[in-house]
């Protein structure tokens, strides 16, 4: 078997976009904005599985779920 050169090629690419400036700057924003917001609603709604199959379905309620998500935000 052997080296696959594009695949370390892609690898270099991604490891220098998250060093960089801009990418050290997002993946530090990204616990303060992101991870709260799923841990919300997967413990404080008990969301545990998609009660859906499909990737529209599991779109249009992840979308539902969002939704909620903000209009407690805003009804708080």
């Amino acid at each position: 078997m052997g080296i696959n050169h594009r695949l370390r090629k892609l690898k270099d690419q991604a490891n220098a976009r998250l060093t960089s400036e801009l990418g050290v700057h997002y993946r530090k924003k990204r616990p303060a904005d992101i991870e709260p917001v799923f841990a919300n609603i997967k413990h404080n709604k008990n969301f545990k599985r998609f009660m859906l199959k499909g990737l529209n379905k599991v779109e249009i309620e992840t979308g539902l779920l969002a939704i909620a998500h903000n209009l407690a935000k805003l009804a708080a």
